[in-house]
């Protein structure tokens, strides 16, 4: 069986590029004549002259927090903001929300989020069951994963997030070829199972996503006979990059048009120089029309030794802003002030996250001149509330965090 998906992840760079910048302008008329959002955006741009990436890097760059904010401005008319071109029915089965909250549409064709790309870069084949433990609540990751599973071919076991005993043993008894989801939860399967005494001898590949993926955890998961692959995708964009045998960074995908831009402006940078992603989806039901991630890479040169010929990035290297991913969610600095809002006796405040090899930990900061019992606890209960994530709150004197204007502070080792 050939190690690639299709004949497009081999064809001639040059074809590519001609068939994206030929799909580009009828992407781009169709988001303004049906999507709102980018009727507005795109006011007065002639879509037929959007057919280079000269032309493209001439438009307006829309980046999470704007979507995020024209999603709440309009949310009692269009709950996506007018960036979705379907509407609630049989064109869109599934709604999901990630944190902020920001809605998403999941559409009706067969992998809809082009998953099945990167699941069989992982090594995973026809007739296989997978054992699938992104979340299939609230956000879309797990039903990114199944459809993309699915149209491999593969079956998938639901398994979700948590209950890592019973994770164990249906991995076990099902015998499921691989893994997909975060890579600090097959860490905590793994620990159980050694824990357990239950051996499990068919678990040997893995399809990663959802936060950092360290050498030091791929190294512990292959000395325990799993090879793990990641992949680079979004609830808004579908996958964007995926890793492959070669381990030489992630190769693009064959379905996104991908810019690299100085942050805070939509100017490419020069190849091999560190910027925020910039994404252009084909996808005609979510048209996103140069998104801005808020994620850092650059280009690798050259092209990856297994045959795929499209561009490739170094990966995740960092956020262009503030908003930072804590085990698979976002924290945006919104969500620090309004937590910070919700209590007078607070001040400035500062949310450090820490910890090493998968171990996110949370810690928030508090400028306040009041040490009254229960006041940081009740704090803490505010932040889960909002960011659906555990911090532990500590108050400190005025004026002792850092003039610096960061609210959030990513101190984690990704050695």
């Amino acid at each position: 069986m050939s190690q690639h998906y299709d004949d497009l992840e081999t064809r001639a760079p040059a074809a590519r590029e001609a068939a994206l910048m030929a799909a580009l302008p009828a992407q781009v008329a169709h988001a303004q004549q049906y999507a709102p959002a980018f009727a507005r955006i795109l006011a007065g741009v002639q879509a037929g002259d959007i057919h280079s990436r000269t032309a493209l890097a001439q438009l307006p760059v829309t980046r999470k927090y704007e979507l995020l904010a024209t999603q709440q401005a309009h949310r009692a008319s269009s709950p996506f903001g007018g960036f979705a071109t379907q509407a609630f029915g049989a064109r869109m089965p599934r709604v999901f929300a990630s944190p902020g909250t920001i809605y998403e549409p999941e559409g009706t064709r067969p992998d809809y989020w082009r998953m099945a790309r990167a699941i069989y870069a992982a090594g995973f084949r026809p007739g296989e069951l997978i054992h699938n433990c992104f979340s299939y609540h609230f956000v879309p990751a797990g039903s990114m994963m199944e459809t993309g599973a699915h149209a491999l071919g593969c079956s998938v076991f639901p398994g979700g997030t948590g209950q890592t005993e019973q994770q164990v043993q249906a991995m076990a008894e099902l015998q499921a070829a691989g893994y997909i989801g975060t890579p600090s939860f097959l860490k905590l399967i793994l620990e159980k199972a050694e824990h357990l005494g239950v051996a499990l001898p068919q678990m040997r590949k893995a399809l990663v996503s959802g936060e950092a993926f360290p050498p030091s955890l791929r190294d512990w998961l292959q000395a325990r006979g799993v090879t793990a692959y990641q992949c680079y995708a979004t609830a808004d964009l579908g996958l964007i990059a995926y890793e492959t045998s070669a381990r030489e960074g992630l190769v693009l995908d064959e379905g996104v048009i991908v810019e690299i831009v100085r942050p805070g402006t939509g100017d490419p940078v020069p190849e091999g120089e560190v910027g925020e992603l910039v994404i252009t989806t084909l996808n005609p039901d979510y048209p996103l029309i140069r998104f801005g991630t808020g994620d850092l890479s650059a280009v690798l040169p050259g092209t990856c030794p297994t045959g795929r010929t499209n561009l490739r990035i170094k990966g995740w290297m960092g956020r262009a802003d503030q908003t930072t991913k804590v085990r698979g969610m976002f924290v945006h600095p919104g969500q620090v002030s309004e937590v910070v809002k919700r209590f007078p006796q607070a001040g400035k405040a500062r949310l450090v996250v820490s910890g090493e090899m998968a171990n996110d930990q949370m810690t928030m900061l508090v400028e306040s001149t009041e040490t009254a019992p229960g006041l940081a606890q009740l704090m803490a209960e505010a932040v889960r509330e909002v960011t659906k994530l555990r911090a532990d709150v500590q108050l400190v004197a005025p004026g002792s965090l850092p003039n610096d204007g960061k609210v959030i502070e990513d101190a984690r080792s990704y050695a």
